[in-house]
């Protein structure tokens, strides 16, 4: 029975490929038609922009980095730059369509103690926050400076799960405090917000957009449908090391400009493609929204035609849907409570080390260092926080001062599966933070565009750990090996029971741990073991337990081979037994050929 499934779902898997293949053929036809034209997209200069955010963006929360605490300020960035100076900051090796890319980000997970976080068949293990005194409890894995910038970013994390819940509904921009009320309200650092002037919703030309918006947010409710396969991970990957970002690739194959240059489209509607300057801005509220309108609703009808042949294909760069490998899946959770954020995943990127970055193929934003996606393995509905910093050198020197204009680092924002609605780009200044609340993490796309100076972002995660957790592997094998028997007197091993249930679970269990756990651990995540040695017993344990695991498989094996066993379940053990094994043989051979063909990146 096992091994019919084994087949049907291998009937299952190409028959889901060769619908992936046709469906990105398509998307390539697609993409030629449209040619050189871009999809409009606005910055906080052009008219109409906080009218789109309202309407459009309305998930995506900017607080500004004067209204965050000074001296939260100072205790992160000094331990960002700590982490960075000891080397902490890794490139990752990831999988994508069979192959291995190393990303052009570097990176380091945070987070509560025994918790991983997995995206694009990568599992990062995290550093713990070290927000008790580990000294105490005698696990003192990590020197002091360490400690102390993991406790910084633990402080933040904690000011990120209290602020995000305070955000209320229609909040778009926590901004400065004025001058009098700083002063008067210098102890209650830096909370208070002064809300958007709402002049910026109210014009004659209004019903342009906001039919444009309904048309938009019509679209959006596909995605209920689509986001089956959009799913996607902030892998950050470099182009040169594998141009994997396959819809963008295509595209330049059949000819779509990679240019940053203004479309014949945004010429006829006023609409800037910015060149991501950084101002001293504050989204407009000037009484010319009206003719913003106008523009918006020029530039619908070319970019209208091509919608409907557009719905059902995503335009966006496509990567691997990646779960958290567990053999028995549980239904998706929603984020219900006080947010609770787990893990904090910390990039670093210098542009200047960077031999080449891709441009922004749809909406001509600029260099993108990360291009579109959706973040993954979260908790559905669960929001995310980002705090930028940015610095001028790979040295991780200051980011005040300095000679000549520079631009600044920007997130883009589109409506997934939706060429028709305007993207989104905001400027990020050295300390801004921002929050993808609801389901905008979802329902639209984000991506990173470069500036001048080099970026630290910390972006912390409600993740889904269901099966993720150094708890849930520990209690997996406690099960398994409650069916093997020692004798305390000569050592051998026997078998408790022989039920096949209890066989197939056992080497799920198996190969869960091997594959999902001890080879992705020694393979990259022993890499931080050289700065926090906090997995190292666990691994270590781990590893015995599956040795245990092995020789259980062994005694399984051994009892198939008798030849007194009953026909029935005789055959039905060899069944579970080869669907297993060949599973196993088959991972196997695919992690030899990964370790032949890539060494993990330092």
């Amino acid at each position: 029975m096992k091994a019919r499934q084994c087949k049907h779902n291998s009937r299952n898997m190409k028959r889901s490929g060769d619908s992936e293949g046709e469906k990105r053929r398509k998307r390539r036809r697609l993409l030629q038609e449209l040619g050189d034209q871009k999809i409009p997209f606005l910055g906080p200069t052009d008219r109409g922009f906080q009218q789109l955010w309202d309407s459009s963006y309305s998930g995506m929360v900017l607080r500004q980095s004067c209204s965050v605490p000074a001296e939260l300020h100072s205790r992160v960035q000094a331990a960002l730059l700590t982490l960075r100076s000891k080397g902490c900051l890794l490139r990752d090796l990831v999988r994508v369509r069979d192959r291995d890319v190393f990303t052009s980000v570097s990176r380091a997970l945070l987070g509560q103690p025994g918790h991983t976080y997995r995206y694009l068949d990568t599992r990062l293990f995290a550093i713990p926050w070290h927000s008790e005194d580990t000294d105490v409890k005698g696990q003192n894995c990590c020197d002091a400076d360490l400690r102390a910038a993991c406790k910084a970013l633990w402080e933040l994390n904690c000011f990120f799960c209290s602020d995000v819940a305070q955000r209320k509904e229609g909040d778009r921009l926590a901004q400065c405090v004025k001058t009098g009320e700083a002063e008067a309200k210098h102890g209650e650092e830096g909370d208070t917000e002064s809300k958007h002037s709402e002049d910026s919703k109210h014009s004659d030309g209004g019903d342009s957009e906001s039919r444009q918006s309904e048309e938009g947010d019509t679209e959006s409710k596909h995605s209920e449908e689509w986001d089956i396969e959009s799913k996607h991970s902030d892998e950050g990957c470099s182009k040169q090391e594998g141009e994997w970002e396959t819809e963008s690739k295509h595209s330049s194959e059949e000819g779509e400009s990679t240019q940053s240059k203004q479309s014949e489209l945004a010429a006829t509607t006023g609409l800037k493609h910015s060149e991501g300057k950084c101002p001293a801005w504050a989204p407009k509220t000037s009484s010319g929204t009206g003719t913003a309108s106008v523009g918006l609703g020029s530039q619908e009808k070319p970019v209208a035609e091509l919608k409907h042949s557009l719905l059902g294909y995503h335009i966006e760069d496509e990567e691997q849907e990646s779960g958290q490998g567990c053999s028995q899946p549980s239904p998706p959770q929603m984020c219900t409570g006080p947010v609770q954020f787990n893990v904090t995943l910390l990039n670093y990127m210098d542009p200047a080390a960077m031999s080449q970055l891709k441009e922004e193929p749809y909406y001509g934003m600029g260099k993108m260092a990360v291009g579109w996606h959706h973040d993954e393995n979260l908790i559905s509905h669960s929001p995310v926080a980002v705090y930028s910093y940015s610095c001028h050198d790979s040295k991780g020197g200051s980011s005040e001062g300095g000679s000549g204009e520079k631009a600044c680092w920007r997130i883009g924002l589109k409506v997934a599966w939706d060429i028709h609605t305007p993207g989104l780009a905001l400027p990020l200044q050295s300390g801004d933070c921002y929050y993808m609340r609801d389901d905008l993490n979802s329902t639209h796309q984000h991506c990173v565009l470069a500036g001048d100076t080099a970026r630290f972002s910390s972006t912390h995660r409600v993740a889904e750990c269901s099966s993720g957790t150094l708890d849930y592997i520990q209690s997996r094998c406690k099960e398994v090996l409650s069916n093997l028997h020692t004798d305390p007197e000569t050592g051998t091993h026997s078998l408790q029971t022989l039920l096949p249930a209890t066989l197939q679970h056992c080497e799920e269990v198996h190969n869960e741990v091997e594959f999902e756990w001890l080879r992705q651990y020694w393979f990259q995540g022993q890499r931080y073991a050289r700065f926090c040695s906090w997995w190292s017993r666990p691994m270590e344990q781990l590893e015995k337990d599956w040795r245990l695991m092995e020789t259980m498989t062994m005694l399984f094996l051994s009892t198939v081979e008798e030849e007194g066993q009953a026909g029935e379940g005789r055959r039905e053990m060899a069944e579970t037994l080869l669907s297993a094994l060949t599973d196993r043989q088959q991972q196997r051979q695919t992690w030899r050929d990964r370790i032949q063909s890539q060494l993990p990146p330092v």
